[in-house]
């Protein structure tokens, strides 16, 4: 089981108990109410009655406690108003009859209130767990060391509450090289998911497997142009849906990277020596996966070769990093920014551009976002 998935089935428990059992203090104030209604009426002139009050002491409980609490309050406020109608001889009175009868009558559906509310939210917090659960048996987290290569990523959903959105990342081990992937699926939240598993399953399943890159990215495009077909409501929604990516593959014996780009932003290199930052520009993209009507084959994947020495890290990200905004409009100058880092190893690297997005675009990061960092060779222990 993941953090995240025990800690929201944490808080959900915490919540629960807490209105099981309520901190003594909330319950203080109505119990202290209740008692000061008959002792005030007990000094009060016979006109001025405050046992409407009492109400008010059931109430304030049922906002932060559970029914069994609701109802002890209840039952106390109940005999509060008994034992101020015996102090003035007015228990059989019409109007202490009434007052009883109304007090019993929203005492139980208080109760009734706070057992609903309750069962409630113990159904919301097991639905937030098998979603949390389900979301990240599709978005699987990268492992922190494949072959020769370090990694770290960074992920964030536009949608709120949601683990999993339209960006996507993945990696895969072969016997001599190591391969990643990292795509934005058209769309963005939890509307983009089935598309993102679509992608994610078809590179798993064929990514391990000892094929040429070309043939990796064709049946990813294969997989995903039936599965888009599949479930698209009609040819004007397929026409609209389509995935850009970038498929890297990294051998573990050449200090050298491959890369097939598909209408996806260029990786960028971070130099080991100096801040050099060198944007992979694929000479020959392909188009987004899911707009290669007709046959594919082969050769409409040429991979392009650059240079990736030990110590070099290879930075792999979605638009929803380049294109966050600024306060003025401007686009987040990745290319830039990461010179800063120059000496940074992969998760902190990625703590720190995550942590100067957010700082440049006001906290307010509005669309996907995804992120890999990869390192070929040994991680310098921290300073």
């Amino acid at each position: 089981m993941s953090t995240a998935t025990i800690t929201t089935f944490m808080a959900g428990f915490l919540r629960a108990t807490r209105r099981a059992a309520p901190h003594p203090l909330w319950l203080l104030g109505p119990l202290l109410l209740s008692v000061a209604v008959p002792v005030a009426d007990a000094f009060l002139p016979p006109d001025i009655h405050l046992a409407h009050l009492l109400a008010v002491a059931t109430a304030v409980t049922a906002i932060g406690a559970g029914p069994r609490a609701t109802t002890l309050v209840g039952s106390v406020a109940l005999l509060a108003l008994v034992a101020a109608g015996v102090e003035r001889h007015a228990l059989m009175t019409e109007s202490v009859l009434v007052e009883l009868w109304a007090l019993a009558a929203v005492s139980a559906l208080l109760v009734v209130f706070t057992h609903l509310r309750d069962r409630q939210d113990r159904e919301l917090v097991r639905a937030r767990s098998v979603s949390d659960t389900a979301q990240r048996v599709v978005l699987r987290p990268l492992p922190e060391r494949a072959g020769p290569v370090w990694l770290a990523s960074e992920y964030h959903s536009a949608e709120a509450d949601a683990y999993v959105g339209g960006d996507l990342y993945a990696s895969a081990r072969t016997s001599h090289s190591t391969r990643l992937i990292i795509g934005d699926v058209r769309g963005k939240g939890l509307a983009s998911i089935s598309d993102t598993a679509i992608v994610l399953g078809a590179f798993r399943a064929a990514a391990h497997r000892e094929i040429p890159l070309p043939e990796l990215v064709a049946y990813v495009e294969d997989a995903v142009r039936w599965g888009l077909a599949e479930f698209s409501a009609s040819e004007a929604d397929l026409a609209e849906r389509f995935v850009t990516a970038v498929m890297v593959d990294i051998p573990d014996d050449e200090p050298v990277v491959h890369v097939v780009s598909c209408g996806h932003p260029p990786p960028l290199v971070l130099g080991r020596a100096g801040a050099t930052v060198t944007t992979l520009q694929v000479p020959e993209p392909a188009p987004p996966l899911g707009l290669a009507f007709g046959g594919t084959s082969d050769s409409t994947y040429v991979p392009a070769t650059f240079p990736f020495h030990e110590g070099d890290r290879l930075i792999l990200y979605t638009d929803g990093v380049t294109e966050a905004r600024d306060t003025r409009g401007d686009f987040y100058p990745l290319a830039e920014r990461v010179a800063i880092w120059a000496d940074q190893a992969p998760g902190p690297l990625v703590e720190a551009i995550t942590a100067d997005l957010e700082e440049y675009a006001g906290g307010r990061i509005e669309d996907d976002m995804a992120m890999i960092v990869a390192q070929r060779g040994r991680v310098p222990a921290p300073a």
